[in-house]
C-alpha cells in the first residue's frame, strides 16, 4: 500500500510539479488545504516560494503552522521545502523586517552574502553520514537551487522539544548555508526536490520510503 502524503495549499509552492514528483516516488498524493486531511496523512509536504513574511501569514490563515506542531509533537513526519524549509525556522530577516516563523528549529533566514543574489542554478552538497534523504546518492550529484535567502549558521541545540538532534547539509554559494536538515520526524530540504532531476526524485523516493 503506498504511503498518502498531503502537500499543503496554502497559496504557496510549485504545488503541480511537487504533486507529479511525489507521486512518482511512490506516493498517493493529494493537494489540499484541509488541516484535518493534513493531520491524517501519513506524510505532509510544506512547500514554499517567495517572501518569508507572506508565506507565514498564508501559513498561518490556513491552520498551517498547528498542523505542523501537532504533527512533529506525535512523530509525524512533515517535509519542508524551499520556503517551506525557511518558515520552520525561528526568524525570517527581509528588507529590515524581522518576522516570526514556526520555531521548530533555531536561527534565522538571512539574504545570501554571495557576489550573485538570488542563487540560482545547481550546486553539490556536503552531506554527513547516516543521511537517509541522500541515501544512495554520489556525493558529486547535483541539485537546483532557487532563492536568495538562507540560514548561514545552525545551533545544534533544537528550539522544540519536539525533535531530536538534527543531521544537516550545506551547500556554498558565498559562503556556506544550510541545504537540507534530518531531524527526527521533520526533514527540509532548501533546493527544489521535484526540479532537480534524478537526483531529487531519489531524494523524496528516500523520504517516501520513511513513511
Amino acid at each position: 500500500m503506498q504511503p498518502y502524503v498531503v502537500i499543503f495549499d496554502y497559496g504557496s509552492g510549485n504545488l503541480r510539479s511537487a504533486h507529479r514528483a511525489l507521486e512518482r516516488a511512490g506516493a498517493d498524493t493529494v493537494v489540499t488545504d484541509d488541516p484535518s486531511a493534513a493531520m491524517a496523512a501519513d506524510g505532509l509536504v510544506v512547500p514554499g516560494v517567495g517572501a518569508f513574511s507572506s508565506c507565514m501569514e498564508g501559513l498561518r490563515a490556513a491552520g498551517g503552522d498547528r498542523v505542523i506542531g501537532k504533527r512533529l509533537a506525535g512523530g509525524r513526519p512533515v517535509l519542508g521545502v524551499c520556503v517551506g524549509m525557511q518558515i520552520l525556522f525561528e526568524h525570517g530577516a527581509e528588507h529590515g523586517v524581522t518576522s516570526e516563523g514556526c520555531g521548530e528549529w533555531p536561527g534565522t533566514v538571512e539574504r545570501l552574502r554571495a557576489r550573485t543574489v538570488p542563487h540560482m542554478g545547481w550546486n553539490t552538497l556536503d552531506v554527513p553520514e547516516g543521511s537517509r534523504l541522500f541515501a544512495g546518492l554520489d556525493p558529486k550529484e547535483r541539485f537546483y537551487f532557487v532563492h536568495s535567502y538562507a540560514v548561514l549558521e545552525w545551533e545544534q541545540e533544537p528550539a522544540s522539544a519536539h525533535i531530536p538532534p538534527a543531521l544537516v547539509s550545506w551547500c556554498t554559494h558565498g559562503e556556506p548555508f544550510v541545504a537540507a536538515v534530518e531531524n527526527g520526524p521533520l526533514s527540509a530540504t532548501q533546493f527544489h526536490p521535484e526540479k532537480s532531476s534524478d537526483a531529487g526524485a531519489q531524494v523524496l523516493a528516500n523520504w517516501v520510503a520513511t513513511l
